[in-house]
């Protein structure tokens, strides 16, 4: 009540104003000569002539008074020590004038300390008023003035999450609530906690009216389909759309506006992720001794987490990166030190720094730990830098994967598991023909001609492109976002799978546990993604448009910049038909073509001599000729090669011309 007299106040025009304050002040000398009065008899007296006559001449002296010295025309919301030293001044010439005609002279009826006690007591009385209303509307007014310029906020959703957003925007000094949308028409039209519960249809009246510039998606426990529909509805206005996490990832306690993030592509793809399969997740690692190479990559990271909520009794981190080893040991520590130890997980965690190429290396290590488990992620996976990098591409996706591969045989390892990638599936890059050629070394390890069957169950786990993983478009796009753009797209029919990386781990593990040996396993992916329209997306839901000839004064533009080395308009899961579904819905199984281990194992062999020579183009040509499908969709691009090729040709006749840098 009060705060909305004092905006009513505010919204009075200067005149109106001021003469409020005039009667203000005539009402503090008249109450002042009734308190003298009182103070100087001890009793409340009533209206006579003297008493009337001490109440008028107050009036007469202090309004003239204050209005000279400008009281009046100062805005008392801004009033500070020049307004106070005008009051003193002002105040001071009243007392010696009332007590010159109350006391000095006197008047008859009227107790002569009046002419002292009055002024004293109006003085009093017209500072604190001043004072009250500088804090009062002052503070009242800057709080009006900070509101209308912070952004509009409107909370999708009135259940408890977003009654709880809604009270720390309350609190805000970012931006002001504006009130709710809500899909219950039983809410529509009420208020909660004195913000209304709007429409989703009047949107775009609240944009105009009200200065609505965000929308913050109170959901969690809406299914991603339902979330989609919501934010295809909201991506037609102007307005930036945020969300709070899903309820498996909000934390317990209270909603607050650090809980709030920007949209992922996650919410974009309306396809909710499966619950995994506890025995599945167990199988493979509960008890036992688990390796994850590449442990601080993106999936590899993640395949951690994931192996500790299993309760392995050892965990073996083995990572050449030492930044990264050091990253994820931290956390899973901190993990295991505050939620594992009120689940009573324990697990002994071994940070290892090696590199996969590394025979004496991987071999010490499994000799040491005898782990029973090995998920193999590590690899070099970005596509045009393994295309300029063409033999640290191979030995690493290839060799590193023959490495360890033969070494789980060797030392006995029940399940080898490789992380592979849908780029293997008919390649036009190195990336994808190499990690395509390390899936038929652990094939072909799996089914040894000479020993049969191997011991050691081998199996891989295909899939494509992880939400957040490096080099992934949608950190790059929000950031391009937030810069001001231009997005910058390789192709504009570009498209790709997705999914997100908890799932694609929790999938990986499954997939593994039902594993026979020699087993190519593809994550069903769900749809693939439109590349331009997921940036469409992004900006709109930004509260932005995309500047394009339809909108030439939109604020992003997006620039097509021509496909990448190597890089493919749209990728595949399977080269041969016929994928089998496994027990699990997310998982099929492809029996796919190999070759046999001898026959491998001696182009391998030739491989190693040829990139021993340095022989780049020679290298990618073994790769054609073992890799089914592979039809590289450029020239050889590596920089070496490139800079030794320039450097030859510079140096004129006395050095031949390279062959490896030919088209092969």
């Amino acid at each position: 009540m009060i705060e909305r007299m004092a905006k009513r106040l505010l919204k009075l025009p200067r005149l109106g104003k001021r003469l409020l304050a005039v009667v203000l002040d005539a009402a503090l000398c008249v109450l002042t000569v009734w308190l003298a009065l009182w103070l100087r008899l001890e009793e409340w007296v009533r209206p006579q002539p003297g008493y009337v006559s001490a109440a008028v001449c107050s009036v007469v002296l202090a309004l003239p008074l204050f209005m000279r010295q400008g009281l009046y025309a100062a805005v008392f919301r801004f009033s500070g020590w020049n307004a106070l030293l005008a009051l003193a001044r002002a105040m001071f010439w009243y007392f010696v004038l009332y007590a010159l005609v109350f006391t000095v002279v006197g008047v008859a009826g009227v107790p002569r300390t009046v002419g002292l006690i009055q002024p004293l007591l109006l003085g009093l009385a017209v500072g604190t008023s001043r004072v009250a209303v500088r804090f009062w509307l002052g503070d009242l007014y800057r709080q009006m003035s900070q509101k209308g310029q912070l952004r509009g906020v409107l909370v999708y959703g009135a259940g408890g999450a977003g009654r709880q957003l809604a009270a720390a925007l309350r609190h805000s000094a970012e931006c002001r609530l504006v009130g709710y949308l809500d899909d219950s028409a039983a809410l529509q039209g009420h208020t909660l906690d004195a913000a209304p519960v709007y429409a989703p249809a009047q949107l775009p009246a609240l944009v105009q009216q009200l200065g609505v510039t965000d929308v913050l998606l109170a959901m969690p426990s809406a299914t991603r389909a339902q979330r989609l529909q919501v934010v295809d509805m909201l991506r037609q206005y102007p307005v930036h759309v945020r969300s709070l996490p899903t309820l498996d990832r909000l934390v317990q306690g209270r909603v607050s506006l650090d809980d709030v993030r920007e949209l992922d592509i996650e919410d974009l793809l309306g396809r909710d992720p499966m619950r995994p399969d506890a025995a599945l997740m167990g199988q493979d690692i509960r008890a036992a001794t688990v390796m994850v190479t590449g442990a601080g990559g993106s999936i590899g990271s993640e395949l951690c987490r994931q192996i500790v909520h299993c309760a392995p009794c050892r965990l073996l981190l083995v990572e050449s990166n030492e930044f990264a080893l050091y990253s994820i040991h931290d956390e899973l520590q901190r993990w295991l030190a505050t939620e594992g130890e009120h689940e009573g997980v324990q697990v002994e965690l071994v940070p290892l720094l090696a590199s996969v190429q590394d025979e004496v290396r991987m071999g010490e290590i499994m000799a040491t730990w005898r782990p029973q488990t090995v998920y193999h992620a590590a690899a070099y996976k970005h596509v045009p830098l393994v295309e300029h990098n063409v033999i640290e591409g191979v030995r690493n996706n290839v060799w590193g994967t023959r490495v360890c591969a033969r070494l789980a045989r060797a030392h006995g390892v029940r399940k080898f598991v490789l992380v592979s990638t849908d780029k293997a599936v008919r390649p036009t890059n190195v990336m994808g023909a190499s990690k395509r050629l390390a899936e038929l070394v652990v094939q072909g390890l799996a089914l040894d001609a000479e020993g049969g069957t191997s011991a050691t169950c081998m199996t891989m786990v295909r899939f494509g492109n992880v939400l957040g993983s490096s080099g992934s478009v949608v950190p790059r796009f929000r950031e391009q976002i937030a810069q001001g753009g231009p997005i910058t797209l390789t192709h504009q029919d570009v498209t790709r799978y997705f999914m997100t990386i908890p799932e694609a781990a929790q999938l990986v593990i499954q997939a593994g546990a039902m594993a026979h040996g020699g087993d190519v396993f593809l994550l069903d992916m769900g749809a693939p993604v439109r590349i331009m329209d997921l940036a469409r997306r992004m900006v709109e839901l930004s509260g932005l448009r995309v500047r394009d000839a339809a909108n030439p004064h939109g604020d992003i533009e997006i620039q097509i910049t021509g496909l990448r080395p190597g890089e493919k308009l749209y990728e595949e899961l399977l080269i041969e038909e016929g994928a089998e579904p496994t027990p699990h819905p997310r998982i099929l199984r492809a029996r796919e073509g190999h070759l046999p281990w001898q026959q491998l194992e001696a182009a391998l062999q030739e491989m190693q001599a040829l990139i021993a020579a340095r022989e780049v183009a020679a290298v990618r040509a073994q790769l054609q000729r073992l890799v089914t499908g592979y039809l590289p969709s450029t020239e050889v691009v590596d920089w070496v090669a490139l800079a030794s090729a320039s450097a030859l040709t510079i140096a004129g006749p006395a050095y031949p011309e390279p062959a490896m840098v030919r088209t092969m």
